[in-house]
């Protein structure tokens, strides 16, 4: 087996990546990269969900490949508040994030995907595989998952989930997601129900915390999502795929501007909204970011500006999600959000992106506060 070389190395096979290797060929199709993920195919076992407006021009030919289903808008649910937001949402796949991902990677002569590949050491300019192999190149980005992120566990929550992805026996009627049904009973801290209609008789339900603790008992939850899809009148006909996950929802943290390589990117990176835990946008960002710059320059100013805007609205996330955690009871956390979905549109949809304004910022903290703050919780030991 050969060693290579190529201008840049994508160790990692998941969204970040798969985005990165697609913008870098929107750009130059003649780019010369290689993809190396330690599984059998990419981007795992997900569903990945963004709003239309997360995505910017440039990015929406090669972002658009990879929809496997988009809806005119979503509705969400709360004990004292029901309503429908008209910003169109849309579904990517894991199935089809590697067949598109591939396909195209397949088809350009400098491209090199290797699956089943285990990366042994990584460096700045380059990775040794298990097999003895060594990959050289100009920029080496390291995007290995959330698994990798390292977080300081005193001060992050978690959003734990199971779902099913159901084929039912009859059409269920649903033509809008629910982005959050929270009149189901609180318990574990806040709790939604997520449902994505994916055609006439298919569905997938997800029970989803905001928790503590990141302990997840799937096959308890497991029981939880077919008593939902029952309470709804859902007759299964068969479970056609799981999926569940642990993602951090921290408080705290900062953001580093590194000088050199290798780029650490994705979930890993901290590219990620920390309240809702949604990548999507944020992975678009980095991959357009990555796409238009020269790998010489890549560790630039440019870098730099992008991540202190990333750490500007990672700082009033961070705010936001110490309120949630730190200052009201786990059974109570529901009316935050409640209340932050009587807030503008525009204002919701910016916020999923990770871009608030100032003016945004002033109206979800401005105002009477949501039922069940508890001062003495906001002000104990708890809040360092």
């Amino acid at each position: 087996m050969l060693d290579a070389t190529y201008r840049y190395i994508l160790v990692g096979g998941g969204l970040q990546n798969g985005l990165i290797a697609l913008a870098l060929l929107a750009d130059d199709p003649g780019v010369e990269l290689a993809l190396v993920e330690q599984g059998p195919a990419l981007g795992g076992n997900h569903t990945w969900c963004f709003h239309a407006d997360d995505v910017p021009a440039a990015a929406r030919a090669y972002v658009d490949a990879l929809v496997a289903h988009r809806w005119d808008g979503y509705d969400i649910a709360f004990p004292e508040l029901k309503r429908r937001l008209d910003t169109p949402y849309a579904a990517v796949s894991s199935e089809r994030f590697d067949q598109v991902v591939q396909a195209r990677l397949r088809r350009a002569p400098g491209c090199a995907l290797m699956l089943d590949t285990r990366v042994e050491e990584l460096s700045a300019r380059g990775v040794r595989l298990a097999d003895g192999r060594t990959l050289s190149g100009e920029v080496v980005i390291d995007a290995r998952g959330p698994e990798r992120t390292q977080l300081d566990d005193t001060r992050t929550g978690y959003q734990k989930f199971v779902g099913l992805e159901l084929r039912l026996r009859a059409p269920h009627g649903r033509v809008r997601p629910v982005l959050m049904d929270a009149t189901v009973p609180q318990s574990d801290g806040f709790r939604f129900f997520y449902t994505l209609p994916f055609g006439r008789d298919r569905l997938l339900l997800e029970d989803t915390y905001f928790s503590d603790a990141a302990a997840l008992d799937a096959d308890a939850i497991e029981r939880e999502v077919l008593a939902y899809a029952a309470a709804n009148g859902y007759q299964i006909a068969a479970i056609e795929r799981r999926e569940s996950g642990v993602l951090p929802l921290p408080w705290a943290g900062d953001v580093r501007v590194p000088d050199r390589g290798p780029l650490v990117a994705g979930y890993q990176g901290g590219f990620f909204h920390p309240v809702t835990g949604y990548s999507f946008p944020l992975a678009v960002r980095l991959a357009e970011y990555v796409a238009h710059t020269a790998p010489g320059a890549l560790f630039g100013p440019g870098l730099a500006r992008l991540l202190r805007e990333h750490e500007k609205q990672l700082r009033f996330a961070h705010r936001l999600n110490k309120m949630l955690f730190c200052w009201f009871p786990p059974h109570l956390r529901y009316h935050v959000l409640e209340r932050f979905y009587r807030l503008p549109e525009a204002t919701i949809r910016r916020f999923y992106a990770l871009d608030l304004t100032a003016g945004d910022r002033a109206r979800i903290l401005v105002g009477r506060p949501p039922r069940g703050l508890s001062l003495r919780a906001a002000f104990s030991k708890r809040r360092a």
